[in-house]
């Protein structure tokens, strides 16, 4: 079997640096890594390649299987080696590892919106997010805290007419009490990250990954 010595050109450098995603056996996204990282994993016999064909048909390739399939169907995203061309894998299945890493959602206002599917929790009506605030329900200057529990989306009518007062106060009601979300088995992926269309049905792509602090709104 060829070795992966072979993979140490410097023109290959931008290829071999490219992310690959990494799904547990569960088929679950649970990191990203590069193609480098990639290649080894495959060579050591600890993932297969994940090729998604027609239909969403996915197959699965070994190392020797892939090499075989890069000489057969040759694709432009490819890396040389000393004999041969392989194509660039774009999703590994790890063949040992099936769990989901421990996590929790990060406390950011895309978070938030998510959690509270763009709907204003005192009225109860959907709005677009620029349309949309961060109320915190017992008011900062009463001592409330900024977390989950505390912090829900209000349209602007409903975040005036509440001011720096409780609910109760207002008569106003919220709609579902405010909770911290479970988290996702998806990979979290920040702005400015180069995805690959095969990652699609594995992924949940995420915006506004500023954590959030007491200085929230």
């Amino acid at each position: 079997m060829p070795q992966l010595t072979c993979f140490a050109s410097v023109s290959m450098n931008s290829s071999l640096n490219q992310p690959v995603l990494v799904l547990n056996r569960l088929w679950q996204a649970v990191n990203v890594c590069s193609v480098r990282r990639a290649m080894s994993l495959l060579f050591q016999g600890h993932a297969q390649v994940v090729l998604n064909g027609n239909d969403n048909d996915f197959r699965t390739f070994s190392f020797g299987e892939w090499t075989d399939f890069s000489r057969t169907e040759p694709h432009s995203e490819s890396i040389g080696t000393v004999s041969f061309r392989v194509r660039v894998p774009r999703v590994i299945l790890l063949m040992v590892y099936d769990r989901v890493p421990r996590k929790e959602v990060k406390f950011t206002r895309h978070n938030i919106y998510e959690r509270d599917k763009n709907t204003c929790q005192y009225c109860g009506k959907s709005f677009d997010r620029s349309e949309l605030n961060l109320d915190h329900v017992v008011p900062k200057n009463r001592g409330g805290p900024t977390n989950w529990e505390n912090i829900v989306c209000s349209c602007i009518r409903c975040n005036t007419r509440k001011g720096h007062h409780t609910p109760r106060e207002c008569g106003m009601h919220l709609i579902r009490a405010p909770k911290r979300p479970k988290w996702r088995p998806f990979v979290q992926v920040t702005f400015g990250m180069r995805t690959h269309e095969s990652w699609k049905h594995f992924i949940d792509v995420a915006y506004w990954n500023v954590e959030l602090g007491e200085g929230a709104d």
